[in-house]
């Protein structure tokens, strides 16, 4: 079976499972060019004013999600779409449960596709040459180029102690991605908006997220002021972080109705315990399960105990549009922090 078949055949599929009418058909869409790789999906089907962005994969994997959903927040906000009209679609033969329960909560349906079914190769290429700018590693240097501004490979290296062939392979992406420019020795970022995209692509933050609950007390610092003094006395792994350490660190207003932490899945029932959990009202803690070491670097900043600036920035980065603003103005400070 050629690549045309194989789409008519998928094509055919996803109109019955779809319940589209006759009129269905295949139709191109501009590609979003600001982050790695050009971002785009494997078919859009237009079916009279509704339209269908649609992943096509073999094995479904928590990436596809991840650039399904980036997809739909550039739609929403850069283009300023309407998305009444739109639906996000992920076929595939081999659907994990995992991720048929994140696709729920991210409101992606997924279609499962025949066993025997023929998919091309993908358009792109997730994360190409293996380069991932978000990872612990990579992620140092890019923090550590942040503050310096200009500065060499090799003092990148010595400062992070990360190995000169992972930070020179890290830059070298960068500098093919046109986010950072070499002059003789030494590198400079220039591109800042496509990093800060790259970035919310790699590592949606949301996907960390393992619990949200209301709390009685209604002033959010005040929130995260109890919640550190009771896990620090405890001696609980935790810290805040996003728009709760962001705001610490900029001096910017923390968010009024919600505080963000890390904490491990096995310290989780005993922060419920502890606190009036009622389903309206109060402040909401949003929970995220460290996918790193975000606890050996953490800084108190008015009797709150945070993340580093370093992982504060990543984890703001990873809220896409939400979390840009506030992300900028670390980046302004970030020398100082």
């Amino acid at each position: 079976m050629n690549e045309i078949e194989s789409e008519e055949k998928i094509l055919n599929i996803l109109k019955r499972k779809l319940e589209l009418s006759d009129n269905a058909k295949i139709e191109k869409m501009p590609v979003f060019k600001e982050m790695w790789t050009p971002i785009d999906v494997d078919m859009v089907i237009r079916d009279n004013y509704r339209l269908y962005f649609i992943e096509i994969k073999s094995n479904l994997r928590f990436e596809n999600i991840s650039r399904l959903t980036t997809f739909r927040e550039l739609l929403r906000v850069k283009d300023k779409k309407n998305l009444s009209n739109y639906n996000f679609i992920i076929a595939g033969k081999n659907i994990p449960p995992k991720i048929k329960d994140l696709a729920d909560t991210l409101n992606i349906k997924l279609i499962n596709l025949p066993k025997k079914i023929e998919i091309s190769k993908p358009k792109y290429d997730i994360f190409p040459n293996r380069v991932k700018v978000s990872s612990e590693k990579s992620w140092k240097i890019v923090s550590s180029l942040l503050k310096e501004k200009v500065t060499s490979i090799r003092q990148l290296s010595l400062k992070e102690n990360v190995s000169y062939g992972w930070t020179y392979t890290t830059i070298q992406h960068l500098i093919n991605q046109g986010i950072v420019e070499k002059k003789e020795n030494y590198v400079e970022l220039k591109n800042i908006d496509k990093l800060l995209n790259g970035i919310a692509w790699e590592r949606p933050f949301e996907n960390l997220k393992i619990f949200e609950m209301h709390i009685g007390i209604k002033s959010s610092y005040k929130a995260a002021k109890e919640i550190s003094h009771i896990l620090r006395r405890k001696k609980i792994k935790f810290a805040f972080t996003s728009y709760t350490a962001g705001g610490l660190y900029t001096g910017y207003a923390i968010r009024l109705d919600s505080i963000y932490l890390y904490l491990k899945k096995e310290n989780l029932d005993f922060l419920k315990e502890i606190f009036d959990i009622s389903p309206i009202g109060g402040i909401k803690a949003q929970i995220y399960m460290p996918d790193r070491d975000v606890f050996s670097n953490t800084r108190l900043l008015e009797d709150i105990k945070v993340v580093s600036p370093s992982q504060a920035l990543l984890d703001l980065v990873g809220l896409g549009y939400g979390g840009r603003d506030l992300a900028l103005s670390m980046v302004d400070k970030y020398a100082s922090l």
